[in-house]
């Protein structure tokens, strides 16, 4: 007998648990001890596209589709009313709902913790899954993730889940009432994901006393997107810019990520704006006059990631710019393709900042750049730097570009507490320094630098630190 037919057969089911369900179910080849063994897996991983392998066509015939249909009942069947911790199950050539509502009672019967669904149903049944409400009637429910194809408008008011901690709705329907109503009977509720859902209607809440960590993703725009989450400690933002932002209640945030997507067309008109433009959108306008209050309501958080679409729609609520006072470390990522208006407003109204982590130097010039960078000569060059009391930047991605060296120049020059600077040298792509003279001289720079400044200066080069 084999090493591993030897180990016990609950060590057996362990291992088991880590592979596809189809593959735990070949082992059974292997030998007598190994037939029913499928029948104690804890967790189930069924994937018609491993099954039906549609790469080669296999997974458009109705044969192969009853198939694996059949599969999954005899899978469950084989297991009886043995405990089940996790169930993911992902059918996307097209399944039968009655099946999958069978599944569905299966599998919450046995006490499943874990529930991960992706469906969609064949051609000739409705274009979403109208999921069972057996699924939201489960006590031992902590985690369930919903991804493409499933309808949850209608489950509102038949939620019985009280030890729900992680929900994802990934591409699918909802209603904003009902979602609400999902929400508030959520007691346990600490993770919300919301990925690219399509709304019935346009007014979103966010609504949630036990939230602690929000993720949110919009391909849409919204008429308008509040939160009400006050023990929310982790909130991600991507997306389009909702036309107005009523409620943002986060007095507990500690950590946020603020990622806006913005069209060429909209770039235009954020940094020059026209009313004779008919093309521009009247709720993208309404969007970023109403995005202050976005920023108002994360005001007291301590980390703040920036991204570059964001940093342009910032600049048209300078006025309105909220004072973050309990802000010490401020991530911005560049782009050569978006500029920095609202930097200096900004870094003015950070007075505790301690660290700045800045992904990329180079950034689109404009007149409006301000005195942040060193673009564009101005009389009040460095002001809002040498009020911000920042002690520590990182610097991410250098190429080693005279522009870049510049740039840190003028950190050098206008930070005054500035006491360490980390310059990480880009790794995915051919820089500059590749080339022995330009490598040579940039280390001059940075030892000339150095002479002229108390900052600890390091440059990190494929994890060789190099300290000037």
């Amino acid at each position: 007998m084999d090493r591993v037919s030897s180990l016990p057969d609950e060590l057996l089911s362990h291992i088991l648990s880590f592979l596809t369900t189809k593959e735990a179910a070949l082992t059974s080849i292997l030998a007598k001890k190994w037939r029913n063994l499928l029948a104690s897996v804890p967790n189930l991983d069924i994937d018609d596209s491993v099954f039906l392998y549609p790469g080669e066509g296999k997974g458009e015939s109705d044969e192969m589709k009853q198939s694996f249909m059949d599969f999954v009942d005899r899978i469950l069947a084989l297991q009886g009313d043995s405990p089940l911790k996790k169930l993911s199950l992902k059918c996307l050539n097209g399944v039968d709902s009655d099946r999958v509502d069978g599944w569905m009672r299966s599998v919450l019967a046995r006490g499943v913790s874990d529930l991960d669904l992706t469906v969609i149903l064949d051609m000739d049944e409705e274009d979403n899954y109208q999921l069972s409400p057996k699924c939201f009637e489960c006590s031992t429910l902590v985690n369930l993730r919903l991804v493409c194809g499933i309808d949850v408008r209608w489950v509102a008011g038949r939620v019985c889940l009280p030890l729900l901690k992680t929900l994802t709705l990934d591409s699918v329907r909802v209603c904003s009432g009902e979602f609400e109503a999902l929400l508030h009977a959520l007691p346990a509720l600490e993770e919300l994901d919301l990925v690219d859902l399509s709304w019935q209607d346009t007014d979103v809440t966010v609504s949630s006393a036990s939230l602690k960590t929000l993720t949110i993703k919009l391909s849409d725009v919204s008429s308008s997107l509040s939160f009400d989450t006050p023990r929310l400690v982790y909130f991600e933002y991507s997306g389009y810019v909702a036309s107005d932002y009523p409620v943002v209640n986060m007095e507990s945030l500690l950590d946020a990520r603020i990622n806006f997507f913005l069209s060429e067309d909209q770039i235009k008109q954020v940094r020059e704006p026209d009313d004779d433009d008919d093309w521009f959108d009247e709720e993208d306008a309404l969007g970023y006059s109403n995005v202050w209050k976005l920023f108002h309501g994360v005001q007291h958080v301590p980390h703040l990631d920036l991204f570059p679409d964001t940093l342009e729609v910032l600049s048209l609520c300078c006025e309105s710019m909220p004072v973050f006072n309990n802000l010490k470390s401020l991530y911005i990522k560049s782009s050569k393709e978006r500029g920095w208006q609202a930097m200096p407003v900004l870094l003015r109204n950070c007075p505790h900042l301690k660290t700045i982590i800045f992904e990329g130097l180079v950034h689109h010039e404009t007149d409006k750049c301000g005195d942040a960078c060193d673009c564009v000569s101005r009389e009040d060059k460095g002001s809002s730097l040498a009020t911000c009391p920042v002690k520590k930047l990182e610097i991410h991605g250098f190429r080693g570009t005279m522009k870049e060296m510049h740039m840190i120049k003028h950190f050098l020059d206008y930070f005054p507490c500035l006491e360490e600077m980390k310059i990480y040298v880009e790794e995915k792509d051919p820089t500059q320094l590749g080339n022995h003279e330009v490598s040579k001289l940039v280390l001059e720079m940075f030892e000339l630098y150095n002479k002229l400044s108390t900052c600890n200066i390091h440059l990190l080069v494929n994890d060789y630190l190099h300290k000037n």
